[in-house]
């Protein structure tokens, strides 16, 4: 009876170690699968501002995102995205830039947190800030979209 005992409870010990290590390997596929997803979008975003597009850019972005800038009240909802290229593109003469990635967080389920650093590059093809970034991602039925976009620059402020 007690060798009975001994069994099941090894049998089942085994049984909770194999659905977690199952569980961890699912969390780390639908992460990889954000990550991806989130390359995928930082490869093409600055495409908008070469290619003079703002649908490429409002694509990035959930219908009620918030871009939220330094110095500035937070842009939300559906025309937040437009609006932000326009001013990136005509005020700032953002024709360019890089996102590099340095860390994501989450379960990669409904949301995960990119962290970053990025560069903007002018119509002179000049390199003319740079800074860090976090951007919350939220996964909508369109694929992972930004949610909430949040960035400052390494720069000095001007005075």
């Amino acid at each position: 009876m007690k060798r009975n005992i001994v069994t099941l409870t090894l049998l089942a010990l085994t049984f909770l170690v194999f659905v977690a290590a199952a569980q961890t390997r699912k969390g780390q596929n639908n992460l990889d699968e954000a990550r991806q997803a989130i390359l995928k979008s930082n490869a093409v975003y600055f495409e908008s501002f070469v290619k003079h597009d703002p649908q490429i850019f409002i694509d990035r972005y959930a219908k009620d995102c918030c871009i939220m800038m330094p110095n500035a009240p937070a842009m939300c909802g559906e025309n937040a995205a437009r609006d932000f290229f326009k001013m990136a593109y005509e005020r700032f003469h953002l024709r360019n830039g890089k996102f590099i990635m340095t860390q994501i967080y989450g379960d990669g389920k409904e949301y995960v947190t990119e962290e970053g650093v990025w560069q903007s590059i002018d119509a002179n093809n000049v390199v003319y800030d740079h800074g860090k970034y976090l951007v919350l991602w939220k996964k909508t039925s369109e694929g992972w979209k930004m949610f909430r976009d949040s960035f400052s620059s390494d720069l000095a402020p001007q005075n």
